[in-house]
């Protein structure tokens, strides 16, 4: 008999299809059973039977919308909690503390054994291709449903402090035959445009040569078009900058990589990482990308400094590189909050984030674009962050009057003062506490310029240094 099947991602914001819940579908669709789909708590869905509940889970900072909807939905199994089953990254990052949370013990890992869902069957939910059809008639956004995605590899060989991939995916594996696999999604689902690979580390593979065949020999050669539409390749985690030879770009440039995603996680990979972009411009891969971590073991000196490097080699190069400044947070943390002091603060970070929210979280690859949203110097760039919301938010090309007034105020500081300013924006954080603070500031200097940080209204406060 047909049993009904819920698959849920919680209400967190996410641009990327759930992939594990698109091969659980196929899973049941496989098995004759009926599917729906939704995104967070639906309340009219405690109107129905479900046989079984799957949620899937993301980045652990989204926990509390995460045990949120698992609470909500546990109600509608009304105790029978052998009917939900809970996996996902956060699961497998935090399995005892999700299962004190929920009372549900959720499945850690890759979906990557027969039985690993309680069923008498051969089949691994690994191995099978996501289901495309699953969002349709729902109001789920995501990108990439015009791409094949999945993996020619699995795991990575290193095990680097600020990932979670050796929990994840603890074995590597080396090869993964992606041409069955894509000729099962074109048989069921129709022929995609471009392919979209998630491989945590695909240059540690010794069988790069033959995973770069198969991409050719799937359609994907540099140049190659679908519908009068160039199709891209994008190994979409990135590779490894201290791995990648001259050999790899050879063959990359083979086939249609857009764009190469090369990691720039710290300042001291300078200078092997600014030879590896020498490499890509040599052999005309000119589309590039990276994920500027900050936020671990570095400054804001650092960070711009990446990000001045980016610049420099787009305008020696002729390159298009596409930053991504990505804000470290521990593997186990249950929201964004961390700060890694004494090297960056509360107020510096939120500055950065300002100026990302207006940049949409990229850093364009042009000279222009960046000195206005990061500045021009290093020196301006650390003004800019202790700036006032209001004005950093609307700064232009030319300075306005309150832009003009507040660096003359802030020029004037001390050192000393400038910490003290520092201080007293990072310990008060509610608008009451900022007020008392300011009246409780002796020096005139200073008392003068953190008037500037107050909202001109009270409409304004939620724009403001304020939340």
């Amino acid at each position: 008999m047909p049993r009904n099947i819920l698959l849920v991602e919680p209400g967190y914001p996410t641009k990327f299809p759930p992939l594990g819940l698109m091969k659980i579908s196929t899973y049941h669709k496989a098995l004759g059973d009926t599917v729906k789909f939704v995104k967070g708590y639906n309340a009219e869905l405690a109107f129905d039977f479900w046989d079984r509940i799957y949620i899937s889970t993301l980045f652990t900072y989204h926990w509390k919308v995460t045990i949120d909807d698992i609470l909500s939905y546990k109600h509608l199994l009304h105790g029978d909690i052998s009917r939900m089953f809970i996996g996902g990254i956060l699961a497998s990052l935090m399995p005892d503390k999700l299962w004190r949370a929920t009372g549900i013990k959720p499945i850690t890992g890759v979906l990557n054994r027969a039985g690993i869902l309680s069923d008498e069957n051969d089949y691994i939910i690994e191995d099978m291709i996501p289901d495309y059809k699953l969002f349709n008639g729902t109001t789920a956004k995501y990108t990439l449903l015009d791409s094949y995605f999945g993996y020619s590899t699995r795991g990575c060989i290193h095990k680097c402090d600020f990932c979670g991939v050796p929990i994840l995916e603890p074995s590597f594996v080396e090869y993964k035959d992606l041409k069955p696999y894509i000729k099962k999604i074109d048989d069921r689902f129709g022929v995609k445009q471009h392919l979209v690979l998630f491989d945590n580390n695909i240059l540690a593979s010794k069988h790069f040569n033959q995973i770069i065949k198969d991409i050719i020999d799937l359609g994907f050669q540099k140049g190659a078009k679908l519908n009068d539409r160039l199709r891209h390749v994008d190994f979409n985690q990135g590779t490894d900058a201290r791995l990648i030879k001259e050999w790899h770009f050879k063959l990359l440039s083979q086939i249609a990589i857009s764009p190469l995603r090369i990691a720039f996680d710290h300042v001291r990979l300078e200078k092997i990482y600014v030879d590896k972009i020498r490499l890509a411009a040599k052999y005309g891969i000119k589309s590039l990308s990276n994920y500027i971590l900050y936020n671990f073991k570095d400054t804001p000196d650092d960070l711009w400094n990446r990000l001045k490097i980016n610049i420099d080699l787009n305008r020696k190069y002729g390159l298009k590189i596409y930053s991504f400044p990505m804000k470290y947070i521990p593997i186990n943390a249950k929201d964004r909050s961390f700060i890694d002091e004494p090297r960056w603060n509360w107020y510096f970070i939120r500055s950065v984030q300002r100026i990302m929210n207006v940049t949409k979280g990229v850093v364009m690859p042009g000279e222009d674009f960046f000195y206005r949203a990061y500045g021009e110097s290093l020196e301006e760039f650390m003004k800019i962050l202790y700036m006032p919301e209001e004005i950093l938010m609307k700064r232009g090309r030319t300075p306005g009057t309150e832009e003009i007034t507040w660096f003359n105020k802030f020029n004037k500081l001390t050192a000393n003062e400038r910490n003290e300013l520092l201080a007293i924006l990072c310990e008060n954080r509610t608008r009451d506490k900022f007020k008392e603070a300011v009246a409780q500031t002796k020096n005139t200097k200073l008392k003068n310029l953190l008037e500037m940080y107050l909202p001109k209204t009270q409409e304004n406060c939620t724009a403001a240094l304020f939340p």
